[in-house]
């Protein structure tokens, strides 16, 4: 039977909109994209919580599905305006119903602040590009969200904000000298959520298309100084993702198979649903 996914987008409709004009697809379409390169027979729904009065699946709703993931989002959980809350109230439901969830860089905060935690600005400032020397935690290690890492990686990753104050039921699982909390595992009201704070879902144009909508930023910040610094390092990236054997440009910006390889890259949604979403069906069939 095919394994059925709800992926919750993270994103106001106006920034949902933008990101499909750029790349194509907005995050929720091309995260389920991800999961059917993984899983080929999954059928996935998309909810915009954002969206006032938008249809969302109540605690029977969600435990219908086998698994639930949260994209990332451009908004900033602390500023708690209704289209925040709302997602806040939808993950503790997600708890509540037991469905095994994942999320990445939002989506961990969402959780995070869903079970009492605390998000806040990273006082080191943005990450951008990608996360690099992430690690496992002494915690981390054996755990199976990240079965098949290395012991150091790198990731896709852009946020500003991190995860400052763990619930009570929470297990960091990797950390890099950037924000303590890179990946985490949350448990509350009887459900338990894996997230990341990188972006394991991301492609290196879409990361690319992200930067570009960034170029102020960007430049603003100090991670460029011209426009055209930004088309160069995102071209390199749209590149490299079409021809990974381009050995000039993933030695000129530090990145290896972890990064270049889908198989590698997304390897913490693979293992979610391979030790989460699948052993958790199968051990329902059985009961």
């Amino acid at each position: 039977m095919a394994l059925r996914f709800l992926v919750v987008e993270g994103n106001t409709r106006g920034a949902r909109e933008a990101h499909k004009a750029a790349y194509g697809q907005m995050l929720s379409e091309s995260y389920a994209q991800v999961i059917h390169a993984i899983a080929r027979d999954a059928v996935c729904d998309i909810a915009f919580p954002t969206d006032e009065g938008a249809n969302l699946p109540d605690r029977a709703g969600l435990a219908s599905y086998d698994g639930i993931v949260l994209t990332g989002s451009h908004l900033n959980i602390y500023d708690r305006t209704p289209e925040i809350l709302r997602q806040v109230d939808l993950m503790r439901a997600i708890y509540a119903s037991g469905t095994p969830s994942f999320g990445s860089c939002w989506g961990l905060q969402v959780a995070a602040v869903a079970a009492d935690g605390d998000v806040q600005k990273n006082p080191l400032g943005r990450e951008v590009g990608f996360a690099r020397r992430l690690r496992p935690t002494e915690e981390g290690r054996g755990h199976p969200m990240l079965a098949g890492r290395p012991e150091v990686y790198d990731a896709p990753a852009i946020h500003l904000d991190m995860v400052t104050a763990l619930p009570d039921d929470a297990t960091v699982i990797a950390t890099n000298p950037v924000s303590a909390v890179q990946a985490a595992e949350i448990r509350r009201d009887g459900g338990v959520f894996w997230g990341v704070q990188y972006h394991p879902e991301f492609s290196l144009t879409e990361l690319a298309t992200i930067m570009r909508q960034r170029t102020d930023l960007l430049i603003r910040e100090g991670f460029c100084r011209t426009p055209e610094e930004v088309v160069s390092y995102t071209d390199d990236l749209t590149i490299l993702d079409k021809d990974p054997s381009r050995f000039d440009l993933s030695w000129r910006h530090g990145v290896d198979a972890e990064v270049l390889d889908p198989a590698c890259r997304t390897r913490e949604i693979r293992n979610f649903i391979e030790h989460r979403v699948k052993a958790e069906k199968s051990a329902r069939g059985r009961a």
